[in-house]
């Protein structure tokens, strides 16, 4: 539980002094509008003394305008050992950002997971807030989150529904390291009276061509309280993905 206070009040003491904070890009070099997207697929099949196959797929897809930005963001993840399945999950996430400044916007963002070997089966939440650019330069950009919501939790063991107001934090960055290589970070944090569920996402991508890049991903997932019948607060899962992008 310390860990997640400490990240909640680095976020905000990021919001508060915005110390990072950097002009932005000229206007030639802004986002453009329209539709934008990327896509990404990764498959593992083994078979000897045991069978495995793991499947994950992933897709996003961006619309600008001038003053609105709308996000759908889906993945699916399933693997099984010896033909019986050991993992199965889907999340989905609806967000629309209203600009105020070059720097700062507000946002609503529906956030659905379905963790079928998890320890909430669904889990949904709506929340809406105020987001920032923290830093942007040629190779790097930062932002930030802040809000309020409200979470359902489905206990996938007893069934149970969990209702609750929650607080969401989330920092996103992304670093061009090389022309062909580029870093992403994401954590979400969003807590309630009765659990915090928290998301940690990286991925190192190599391009091969302007549309096609390996992705290499690691994700952590931790919830602080677990319905009876689980005994793991932490999730992991590594992946490699072969991606495609378009604009």
């Amino acid at each position: 539980m310390k860990h997640l206070l400490k990240i909640t009040l680095a976020v905000g003491l990021i919001f508060a002094g915005n110390a990072y904070s950097q002009d932005p890009k000229a206007p030639d070099e802004q986002e453009k509008l329209g539709w934008m997207g990327s896509g990404e697929f990764g498959l593992v099949s083994t078979s000897g003394n045991s069978d495995t196959f793991a499947m994950n797929l992933k897709a996003q897809l961006i619309y600008r305008t001038d003053k609105w930005q709308h996000r759908f963001a889906a993945s699916a993840i399933s693997s099984s050992k010896n033909g019986q399945k050991d993992s199965e999950r889907f999340t989905a996430e609806l967000q629309s950002n209203r600009e105020l400044s070059k720097k700062s916007y507000m946002f609503g963002v529906y956030r659905y997971d379905a963790d079928k070997f998890g320890a909430y089966d669904p889990q949904q939440s709506i929340s809406a807030g105020y987001g920032r650019e923290l830093m942007k330069s040629e190779n790097h950009f930062l932002k930030g989150e802040i809000g309020v919501g409200y979470r359902q939790s489905v206990a996938s063991t007893t069934d149970v529904k969990e209702n609750d107001a929650i607080a969401r934090f989330l920092l996103e960055d992304s670093w061009q390291i090389w022309p062909t290589t580029l870093w992403t970070n994401r954590i979400l944090v969003e807590t309630g009276k009765d659990n915090t569920f928290t998301q940690f996402n990286t991925g190192l991508a190599v391009s091969m061509t302007q549309q096609f890049a390996v992705k290499l991903g690691f994700e952590v997932r931790n919830n602080t309280q677990l319905p009876p019948g689980k005994s793991e607060n932490t999730d992991t899962t590594t992946t490699v993905n072969l991606v495609y992008n378009f604009k």
